[in-house]
């Protein structure tokens, strides 16, 4: 396809065929450019860039839908143009959220009848989602003690030290302080009973979550509610449940429908869940529930008229788009309760599969569960010659993105991978994944320890040299533990030296 003419000196118009022949002086980074170019040229300038991308699909680092039915991408495409915000002038799209609200909130067992209106919101996601929901919590806290002539100025909420970053972004910005109950190895998640004993008078909720990102596992929200109903109960308190249920939400009703995490405990007053996960929406829409009218208080709901008619609105921002909710709706009348449990189901048997692939190896450890979100999480046995960052940078070169991280404290010593199994990543892809994991690890085990020494600076598995007391050198013997956590943090520092731009 000719893209455009061009007129050289001579006066022979060439066919451009090629979108380099605008771009022969460096592409604009910092200022909007002087003129303009053709919409050819600017689509194809951009396009080639973004080849350098990672493929979205193998992406193993992200629990965020990467495919959706060509149906559905149609009702996307023809929403772009929606703002959501103009309720009045989309009836229908609002309607349709209102719609989703219900379902999620019957599939979460919240106390409404058949026909009853849910108390909830459609999100931009599970951040915008934990913020509403905390916000609310902190409301009603401040007007209980202030009702109670007591102080109101130093809330707390008590989370585990695995939850996601969105929960310190509540804290900081809405100075709440968090408390947070710390991990251990091999125990990777909040432990109910410390985190029942951290919790005070000034603790607006506790936060539990389903589906850890660090190992998907699902959190005992079981014992946590008991536990509080006892403690609530010895001390006349009232400390309510949070349930971020971001990656779970939309698991556990359709594979572990007897465990006890969602409205059917009495403490629990509010759940957020991430459609674009589990969902299985594009990026872009979350949803929280809450238990009742009474858990959010009435001052955080705005009422507008001037886009023409009264509007109630409770979300931090303002103006977005229609496409992801009118997308959710369309996967629960697609997919239904069958349908969603089928791929449920199909995702935990490839996590099964890719997991026994790994095992084979005989090289990882998997700290992963089975209970929880379908994910994969493993660390080296032995991290002596090259640590599981390193794995992590050489499967890139056979296009998988598979992320490496440590553990939160007191467990940071830890290190490990995670492959997130999403509908699209078919057994083929899992076998893949195994057999490329297999070459790097011998290819890795051909490559002297030397080299490994110069890029990450290396230290040996046993040995490590220091002062003695007369100013010589002696050999102190490391133990694997500690000689991991070092390499860890110097892969770390060497990490961060590399990191430049804007965050």
């Amino acid at each position: 396809m000719v893209i455009t003419t061009t007129t050289p000196d001579s006066g022979e118009d060439i066919c451009s065929t090629f979108a380099s022949r605008y771009v022969r002086m460096p592409l604009p980074k910092f200022k909007l450019p002087e003129k303009a170019i053709p919409k050819e040229a600017a689509y194809q300038i951009i396009n080639d860039e973004l080849l350098l991308d990672g493929t979205p699909r193998l992406n193993l680092a992200s629990f965020v839908t990467t495919w959706m039915e060509p149906e559905c991408d149609k009702l996307i495409m023809a929403s772009l143009n929606k703002n959501y915000v103009d309720m009045d002038e989309y009836p229908v799209t609002t309607e349709l959220q209102n719609r989703c609200v219900n379902m999620i909130a019957h599939l979460f067992n919240a106390p409404f009848g058949e026909t009853e209106t849910a108390v909830g919101v459609g999100t931009v996601g599970s951040s915008e989602a934990i913020m509403l929901a905390g916000l609310a919590f902190k409301r009603k806290w401040q007007a209980r003690r202030k009702l109670e002539g007591k102080p109101y100025d130093k809330p707390n909420i008590v989370t585990g030290a695995n939850v996601q970053v969105c929960w310190e972004k509540f804290a900081r910005y809405f100075e709440v302080e968090l408390k947070e109950v710390k991990l251990s190895e091999g125990y990777y998640v909040m432990d109910p009973v410390k985190a029942a004993d951290m919790v005070d008078e000034n603790t607006i909720c506790v936060a539990a979550i389903l589906g850890s990102t660090l190992t998907g596992e699902f959190e005992n929200v079981k014992l946590l509610n008991d536990l509080l109903v006892k403690k609530n109960k010895e001390t006349g308190w009232d400390t309510p449940i949070h349930v971020d249920a971001a990656s779970g939400g939309f698991i556990a009703p359709f594979l572990h429908p007897e465990l006890e995490w969602d409205f059917r405990l009495p403490l629990v007053k509010s759940i957020n869940v991430s459609g674009h996960k589990y969902g299985l929406v594009y990026a872009g829409v979350g949803w929280v529930i809450w238990r009742s009218k009474e858990d959010l208080p009435d001052e955080l709901v705005f009422h507008i008229n001037y886009l023409g008619s009264d509007q109630p609105t409770f979300t931090l921002n303002f103006s977005k788009g229609s496409s992801q909710i009118i997308a959710q709706y369309y996967q629960f009348i697609r997919l239904g309760f069958e349908g969603y449990k089928n791929i449920m189901e199909n995702c935990t048997e490839n996590a099964r599969m890719l997991k026994e692939g790994i095992e084979k190896t005989g090289r990882f450890d998997i700290v992963s569960k089975d209970v929880g979100v379908p994910l994969v999480a493993f660390s080296l046995k032995d991290s002596s010659k090259y640590t599981v960052f390193q794995i992590s940078e050489n499967l890139r070169r056979f296009g998988w993105i598979v992320p490496a991280y440590t553990m939160p404290p007191n467990a940071e010593h830890i290190a490990v991978l995670r492959v997130v199994i999403r509908e699209d990543f078919s057994r083929t892809l899992a076998e893949r994944l195994v057999a490329d994991i297999d070459r790097v690890l011998k290819e890795m085990d051909e490559i002297p320890s030397s080299h490994f020494s110069t890029k990450a600076a290396h230290v040996t598995a046993t040995v490590d040299e220091t002062q003695d007391g007369n100013g010589g050198r002696k050999h102190v013997e490391k133990s694997a533990k500690e000689t991991q956590e070092e390499v860890i943090n110097t892969w770390r520092r060497f990490v961060a030296s590399k990191r430049t731009g804007v965050c």
